[in-house]
């Protein structure tokens, strides 16, 4: 018999489709609404951004708010020293505390545009787990916790077995890994009271061992759920685009390019993508996911603007679009595109149309846009580039020109002012 939720989180969950699997949803439902509950997902501090792909455990925070409960958002900086292995095929590189707090300071900058942090019974918590994980002690640690894992079940978890199945190296330092990150949840249930852990279908493993270890040291009921793995509907994993990874800091996405991501949704992603990134009703989001033909272009730049409002606010989205419709629709140039700027010195007695492509980030090499120039995928102000041997002067640059890589991508070009 299908479990029919009482509590508003678990019902958007279920509803807007971010529930993979529940350790005990009747538990946890009655544990939601017995009150305000504080829950939380943990973010290594990998780069100076989170990408796309976090944005579906970000919602799931947002959500968790505006339903009344209490969102925790956890800072790996004890974890990031060691690496999460789940499903890599490789170690992590390992980086010093500089570049870890470097990378907790980018990464805090897009939260405070989902939820809202404070002191009140639905406030969210910032935390760093490096305020417990920095002071262990080593051997009281394995005496105390270590005690209660069994290697055997920790070589059983999928996350691991797929590493040593492919016979690649697993050091010890990753394997200590789930365990740290079990503690996590244990800590913040004895020093918040948190009784939820969310995270991708990748962390079941690592969930459950942090509700074996919280039962058995705390004697404490807690609860593990997780979203789907996204993919979009050609097989790729979500937050990748043919240029790599779409990141949420604008220094590192701009907004149009953030926007023009969301506009390029395939067909059959559009209302899924709906539910789970945007706050439209369902009903709303399942109309507008099936339309056909051109209408659904207007279902994919409601998705683009209602994503990119909720992460760079309404101001940018409309400037995206705003300029979108100027590059496609009237062959213009628009004012919101990638610019690159280019000092006279860096131009000097002329500069290549290869390594402006490159430089403004449509190629990642001047042997891929060599390549785009030859299958006639170049093009310079709307003309088609066929010389890849071209040549601008600082006179060619005075006026910003347009280059544009196939139909979607495209950057301005100018000099700096």
């Amino acid at each position: 018999m299908t479990y029919h939720p009482k509590s508003e989180f678990l019902r958007v969950m279920i509803e807007r489709g971010f529930l993979a699997d529940c350790t005990d949803m009747q538990g946890l439902d009655e544990a939601l609404m017995a009150g305000p509950a504080p829950a939380y997902i943990g973010f290594d501090a990998t780069a100076r951004s989170l990408h796309v792909g976090s944005l579906i455990q970000i919602m799931m925070l947002r959500w968790l708010q505006k339903t009344g409960h209490k969102p925790i958002t956890l800072m790996g900086g004890g974890t990031t020293k060691v690496g999460d292995p789940s499903f890599r095929a490789d170690e992590r590189p390992l980086l010093d505390d500089a570049a870890i707090q470097a990378n907790i300071d980018g990464i805090q900058r897009v939260f405070a545009a989902y939820i809202e942090y404070g002191d009140t019974p639905s406030g969210a918590l910032m935390i760093n787990n490096a305020e417990w994980l920095d002071q262990l002690n080593y051997i009281a640690f394995l005496r105390d916790i270590g005690r209660h894992f069994s290697v055997n079940r920790m070589l059983s978890f999928e996350s691991v077995k797929s590493r040593l199945d492919r016979e690649q190296s697993l050091s010890f330092l990753e394997f200590n890994y789930m365990i740290l990150q079990a503690y996590d949840f244990l800590e913040l249930n004895r020093r918040y009271g948190c009784i939820l852990q969310m995270g991708g279908s990748d962390q079941w493993g690592n969930i459950v061992n942090g509700i074996d270890l919280t039962r058995r040291v705390l004697d404490h009921e807690v609860y593990g759920l997780t979203s789907p793995l996204l993919t979009t509907a050609d097989g790729r994993k979500m937050g990748k685009s043919a240029d790599g990874a779409v990141w949420l800091n604008a220094d590192m996405c701009p907004p149009y390019t953030f926007w023009q991501f969301w506009r390029n949704t395939m067909d059959a992603d559009v209302g899924r993508f709906l539910k789970l990134y945007t706050e439209l009703p369902v009903s709303e989001c399942d109309r507008l996911g099936a339309l056909q033909g051109s209408e659904i272009n207007e279902a994919k730049i409601i998705l683009a603007n209602e994503v990119t409002t909720l992460l760079h606010g309404a101001e940018a989205a409309r400037a995206a679009e705003a300029t979108a419709r100027e590059v496609f629709e009237k062959g213009g140039v628009g004012d919101d595109l990638p610019t690159l700027e280019l000092s006279p010195d860096e131009i000097g007695d002329g500069i290549s149309i290869v390594q402006l492509i490159v430089k403004s980030g449509l190629a990642k090499s001047g042997k891929e846009a060599k390549r785009l120039i030859a299958e006639n995928g170049a093009r310079l102000d709307d003309a088609p580039l066929t010389d890849a041997g071209l040549m601008l002067d600082r006179a060619a640059l005075e006026v910003p020109v347009k280059l544009s890589a196939g139909k979607k991508r495209h950057a301005l070009v100018k000099i700096e002012s």
